[in-house]
């Protein structure tokens, strides 16, 4: 007969059993604290030798011994247990914005937040999920598309002012704001950031309305894909693909495609690639790639043509 596992909530003897084993590993290995021993990443200098000790003393056994639950648990019961950072209250608002900047700076990296917050990782991340359901979902307001803006141009501002460096005089720099190439305006732009600077959105909510905005703009306005302009554009992508002949869409240069279509963002391109092939090419999952542009040569060409 196997062991009963356990999960769910801890019982007081648990928790006690937890203690118990904590202080005996700590006699036995001579490591000082509770604390060293399970937030041992906070210890840079003495990292390497608790690491070492943790590893010839089974750790893991000693922790788990007389606990009839996955070890995993209960190494995340005991740091809750003896993490000092642990049950300090609530967030000022102060918190609450240095929270914001450095998820914006480092993601869903809990560890290295509740380093910095001196915080424990699951308060952390408990109260940016509170705080990030204040996200807007709704169509966006003129305030927030205009934050957006700023937020873009700052950092691609900042980005070219540090390639340039002091090379250029005054009068070339200004040149070259206005030459940004449109690459630069669409691609591998810092999401997380920008969006902490527009404060009410996700960053792929940022990413889609900057594309939806910048497209406006190139195309002056038009809809590039509406009506028979939509259906030429259709057709032009179809047959620009075919022609190219690639084993692979790793191989598509985008950015020079986009230009035989129109004055467009590359991210634009392929995202109306995908729709085609979602939407007109049957178990395109299980096709090749030259199988999906085939068929959409073969079968979807003539009847936009004809549509056209």
């Amino acid at each position: 007969l196997g062991i009963a596992v356990k999960f769910g909530r801890f019982s007081q003897k648990e928790n006690n059993q937890i203690r118990k084993n904590i202080e005996e590993f700590l006699l036995i290995t001579g490591i000082d604290s509770a604390e060293k021993l399970l937030f041992t990443s906070r210890y840079p200098e003495d990292k390497d030798t608790i690491n070492r000790l943790k590893a010839d003393h089974l750790f893991c056994e000693k922790l788990s011994e007389g606990i009839p639950r996955p070890w995993r648990l209960i190494y995340y019961r005991a740091r809750k247990m003896f993490d000092s950072h642990n049950y300090k209250g609530r967030y000022s608002t102060e918190e609450k914005e240095k929270l914001k900047k450095y998820h914006a700076l480092h993601g869903n990296n809990w560890k290295k937040i509740s380093e910095l917050m001196s915080r424990s990782n699951l308060s952390v991340a408990m109260k940016y999920s509170e705080i990030k359901s204040a996200v807007n979902y709704g169509p966006w307001s003129k305030e927030e598309t205009q934050k957006l803006m700023h937020a873009v141009e700052e950092v691609i501002r900042k980005r070219i002012e540090k390639e340039d460096g002091n090379s250029l005089s005054s009068s070339e720099k200004s040149h070259r704001e206005i030459s940004i190439d449109r690459e630069a305006l669409c691609h591998k732009l810092p999401w997380t950031e920008i969006a902490a600077k527009v404060g009410t959105r996700f960053w792929r909510q940022c990413k889609q309305k900057w594309t939806t905005v910048l497209t406006n703009k190139m195309t002056k306005g038009q809809q590039l894909y509406r009506g028979t302009k939509g259906l030429q554009a259709k057709i032009n992508l179809i047959k620009r693909l075919y022609e190219m002949k690639v084993e692979d869409d790793n191989e598509i240069d985008w950015e020079k495609l986009s230009n035989a279509i129109g004055d467009v963002p590359k991210a634009y391109v392929q995202a109306k690639f995908y729709k085609l092939k979602v939407s007109c090419v049957p178990l395109w999952q299980k096709k090749t790639f030259s199988e999906i542009i085939d068929y959409l040569f073969e079968e979807k060409l003539p009847e936009l043509e004809e549509q056209l």
